[in-house]
């Protein structure tokens, strides 16, 4: 090899592990995310490509241009009908030129060519963990910053459009806007004329209620005008910045779009910068046993929208600089803990997590953090969901952890769910007045709802939280121990597999919970119960291990022959240092787990082809060295870059050709983290 293929093999490698480590690929991209409501992707690479949408795939656009000497270059969403009014005259936008896409944990950064002009589009939605007034702040930031690249001056404004498709269900719904002045922010608002506060419930469904909320500072000295969708790139080319009247302040009608310009004057090689405010005031988020609950942001009913989009604007840099330091704290941790690949997979993850929650305070004071199980069948504060998603929120915010269970105990604890098993869901999202699916899963909920209180004590060195409940958490642990060695026909989790009668990874969850419940006697002081229960989860295992051995691996079922399945549910023996099972355990699988493994990843068991990458990440981390836990978790980075459905990160996949099977959008990839909380509870 000469010098110069040295030098350009050199050069890819580099260029290679950029990539990796910044993470410029994903299935979809995340612009606004929020909550299971407020949540705008881009579908496409490109993000002026195609119309951004809900995570539903319903369209939600945004538009956004920038003008540089009277030439209209479009940055965000895609041309379509908006074309229809255009006359020949009249010279049309074109598309600036994509030149990288850069996914943060909390921003997705755009940069652009746009003639004489570069351009950097961030979106950025500050789910911090760590500060929950900034995380519920329901708005989220859309920065432009140009600068000349020819070494002359030019004259340029930028454009913010937000489709009033954002506040409706079916674009159909007629829709009411306003525009006005306040707390030194020009303000656009629209919403539907008919409100139907809570009115639905569902999967498949956006918000139609509440209103949505472009903002920008006086000082932009922004144009903010109205129009219908046909009306909106006609009108834009029409105007200049500088132009003082508002074309239309206020409208009435369906399919309108909000559009501020701003006049950034002149622009040289010093980049100029000028942010939108994006917000949704959705009045009333979840109705909790009866009763309309408002989002966290304003649990005590003193706050407005207005204050919350003026705070957002006074706090801008501060902001800013927060997500940035999360960015990289985050990515830092992340790569320490399991590999580039592993990083930017947690990455993609992130905010699609978070916003499949909504963050409130329950009537009895306590911090509710709902999710919405988003396309399996729309269910809120799903315990089997909650589950796979809880390694993040123990990791870094464990209020927030107490928030995902907090219902389900008051469920139980309340009298409202009197079975001596734990509960599956409050509802269907956003009405949680109690268990909507058609049949429970009583071992795995039991055990899930054991296992997570453990995790919370172990990662706040106390078992507090257990205390609290535990009459609850004996009542369930019981049940383990009566129905959950070797469990009857019934569902898990994974119920899209269908009932299955002893199973056994199920078993496993239920010595595990048993364990952990020994582990929280024994943080209280109960060192009787404390050896009682940990030497009959020990006990346990030993027969699981013989009941299920099947030379090389353990089996799927207790009696099935042939067979083989992902046993996720042990590693939480290896991260809460239970010591349950025997290391060697856990080494058979993953030694027999890296012979079944395809394209895409490893299936989820013998039965079919297709695999949970939530759960995938969960076994890799029962490894016991980097090369083997690499080895397991890099075809679920294939699959994250290079699946051909383009929607969310889907978590059920097929391992063969990396196409969706199931699922969008869910909160169960929080599950990703679980490498992370590992490294970060042996820490301690």
């Amino acid at each position: 090899m000469n010098h110069r293929k040295i030098f350009e093999f050199l050069f890819l490698l580099l260029c290679s592990n950029q990539i990796v480590a910044q993470v410029n690929k994903a299935p979809a991209y995340p612009l606004i995310t929020h909550d299971p409501y407020f949540s705008i992707w881009s579908m496409t690479d490109t993000l002026n490509a195609s119309p951004t949408k809900h995570w539903t795939g319903a369209d939600q656009p945004l538009i956004g241009l920038i003008k540089a000497d009277g030439r209209t270059y479009r940055v965000i969403g895609s041309s379509s009908k908006e074309h229809e009014n255009i006359t020949d005259d009249q010279p049309a936008e074109i598309n600036a030129e994509q030149k990288n896409v850069t996914i943060n944990a909390t921003q997705t950064i755009y940069d652009f060519s746009c003639g004489p002009l570069d351009a950097t589009i961030t979106f950025t939605s500050p789910l911090l963990l760590k500060d929950l007034d900034i995380l519920s702040r329901p708005v989220s930031y859309i920065t432009y910053s140009v600068r000349s690249n020819d070494g002359k001056t030019h004259d340029v404004q930028v454009y913010f459009g937000a489709s009033t498709n954002i506040a409706v269900n079916t674009p159909e719904q007629e829709v009411v806007t306003d525009a006005y002045t306040g707390l030194q922010l020009n303000i656009l608002k629209a919403g539907t004329k008919e409100q139907p506060v809570l009115h639905k419930k569902g999967d498949d469904l956006r918000i139609d209620w509440g209103y949505m909320y472009v903002a920008v500072p006086v000082t932009a000295k922004a144009v903010q005008y109205i129009t219908r969708a046909g009306e909106t790139i006609h009108t834009f080319l029409k105007l200049s910045g500088s132009q003082k009247k508002i074309p239309v302040a206020k409208s009435s009608g369906k399919k309108l779009v909000l559009n501020t310009l701003i006049d950034l004057g002149k622009v040289s090689s010093a980049a100029k910068e000028q942010y939108f405010l994006l917000g949704y005031d959705d009045i009333y988020s979840i109705q909790y046993f009866k009763q309309n609950l408002k989002p966290w942001w304003n649990r005590n009913g003193d706050q407005t929208i207005e204050k919350q989009l003026s705070r957002a604007a006074t706090d801008y840099k501060n902001v800013m600089q927060k997500c940035r330091d999360w960015n990289e704290s985050l990515k830092d941790e992340l790569e320490k803990a399991g590999g580039k690949k592993y990083a930017g997979l947690c990455i993609i993850a992130y905010r699609q997590s978070i916003a499949a929650h909504k963050l409130l305070q329950s009537p009895q004071k306590e911090m509710l953090f709902l999710s919405k199980e988003n396309f399996s069948n729309g269910s809120i504060n799903t315990v089997d969901v909650t589950y796979p998603s809880a390694p993040l929120f123990i990791a870094y915010n464990t209020e927030l952890m107490k928030g995902m269970l907090n219902g389900i105990f008051y469920f139980s604890e309340s009298g409202k769910w009197d079975k001596s098993f734990a509960a599956h869901d409050l509802g269907t999202y956003p009405i949680a007045n109690g268990q909507t699916y058609g049949e429970g899963m009583p071992v795995e909920e039991s055990g899930n709802m054991t296992i997570l209180t453990a995790a919370i004590a172990r990662a706040e060195g106390n078992a507090n939280y257990a205390k609290k409940h535990w009459e609850t958490l004996t009542t369930w642990t019981n049940y383990l121990l009566k129905e959950g060695f070797d469990p009857a026909n019934q569902l898990c989790t994974d119920d899209f597999a269908g009932h299955l009668a002893r199973n056994v990874n199920l078993s496993a969850k239920a010595i595990v919970g048993i364990g952990c419940y020994g582990m929280l006697a024994d943080m209280l002081g109960m060192k009787e119960i404390a050896e009682t229960y940990t030497d009959t989860a020990k006990n346990m295992a030993k027969r699981w291990m013989q009941m299920s051995d099947k030379g090389d691996h353990y089996s799927l079922t207790f009696e099935r022959e042939n067979s083989w399945s992902q046993k996720y549910n042990m590693v939480w023996d290896k991260v809460l240092n239970l010591g349950i099972f025997p290391k060697e355990a856990y080494d058979k699988e993953i030694k027999y787990y890296l012979t079944k493994q395809n394209k895409f990843g490893l299936p989820l068991d013998s039965r079919k082809t297709y695999t949970k990458s939530d759960w995938v990440m969960w076994t890799a981390t029962l490894a016991d060295n980097q090369q083997n836990f690499e080895a397991l978790i890099d075809p679920v980075y294939k699959y994250a870059t290079e699946t051909p459905t383009r929607v969310p990160l889907s978590d059920w996949h097929e391992t063969t050709n990396g196409k969706q099977v199931g699922f969008q959008a869910r909160s169960v990839v929080a599950g990703y983290f679980m490498k992370l909380l590992d490294t970060k509870l042996k820490d301690r």
